[in-house]
């Protein structure tokens, strides 16, 4: 086992998961790419929330990059010390992407803002949201997508790809945080890993 090694793939993959869901909550912003629907107030408060952007796009990729440095640290104690602190980094990241997936799939559950035609006319509002008798069967129902929402046009196939995105990846950030938290307490009692600590035959 090495701290350090497991340090690096930790941080190189929750950088470049955090580049997914960066890009996925942009386009989640901008329904097919038309800045008309966020400026008239007209996108998925999920997707308002920005999680994707602060949470586990700018926080985890923080924590990443930390864990990049660290795996570089020399010197046991120094070692020691660093995994500390990135004990704490790796619960603030854990936290981060938790949320994220949390409001990604719920993003998903209850489907996107669209203009669709209700009893009074067309309205904007969020036409496939589970209610007390009904479930979020849309998910599996293909006719729902085109049959509901008038505008943006295809916004349930465009929300379905982009929250899907971004709760995969934030899933596996959660995961990855979570074992990077043991990773860093190992790190901690065993230094850079087990191999570091074994003890070679003394030379005559």
């Amino acid at each position: 086992m090495c701290v350090s090694r497991c340090l690096c793939f930790v941080g190189v993959a929750l950088v470049a998961l955090a580049i997914v869901c960066v890009v996925s909550n942009l386009f989640l912003l901008f329904p097919n790419m038309d800045t008309r629907f966020l400026l008239e107030g007209h996108v998925t408060r999920e997707a308002l929330w920005s999680t994707g952007l602060w949470g586990s796009g700018l926080t985890v990729a923080l924590g990443g990059r930390s864990f990049l440095v660290s795996s570089r640290t020399t010197g046991c104690c120094a070692f020691r010390s660093k995994m500390l602190s990135l004990v704490l980094v790796s619960l603030v990241c854990l936290g981060a992407a938790g949320f994220s997936c949390l409001v990604s799939v719920t993003g998903l559950v209850q489907g996107p803002m669209c203009l669709y035609n209700s009893t009074s006319g067309p309205t904007w509002g969020v036409p496939l949201r589970p209610t007390a008798d009904r479930d979020p069967g849309y998910l599996w129902n293909r006719s729902l997508w085109s049959g509901v929402c008038l505008e943006p046009r295809s916004v349930v196939q465009w929300n379905l790809v982009w929250f899907g995105l971004q709760t995969g990846s934030s899933l596996i950030q959660t995961l990855l945080c979570a074992a990077n938290v043991l990773n860093a307490l190992t790190g901690v009692v065993l230094g850079r890993g087990l191999h570091h600590n074994k003890v070679g035959p003394s030379k005559v």
